[in-house]
């Protein structure tokens, strides 16, 4: 899975929070904390849809974007990706699940059925 540099982690972020596509200048303007070009955003957006993060679709005059997968979706494909590194998978997963607090190994007893 290619990985998310800093300010493409911080676009996504507001791409996961929006309710619906999001235009660059939708984007731009949800990105309080930074003040970057719209030309930023739109590279930034470009390089996301090339590694597949992102779909873009022509609305009137503009792209709207929005993302292919959930975080939620995302953060699983990572754990996935850093478990399949693991040279020794079981203990891995053992130090995951005792590193989480009881209520979340409450939850994963839940799921495993």
């Amino acid at each position: 899975m290619p990985s998310l540099g800093e300010l493409e982690r911080t676009i996504m972020d507001v791409l996961w929070r929006a309710s619906s596509a999001c235009t660059a200048k939708q984007v731009q303007d949800s990105l309080i904390t930074r003040d970057l070009a719209t030309t930023t955003v739109l590279t930034v957006l470009g390089r996301l849809e090339h590694k597949g993060f992102v779909v873009r679709q022509r609305v009137g005059r503009a792209h709207q974007y929005r993302a292919t997968a959930t975080r939620e979706d995302h953060i699983a494909e990572l754990m996935t990706d850093a478990l399949g590194t693991a040279p020794d998978r079981t203990a891995a997963l053992a130090r995951f699940l005792g590193g989480i607090d009881e209520s979340e190994r409450v939850t994963a007893r839940r799921l495993l059925g």
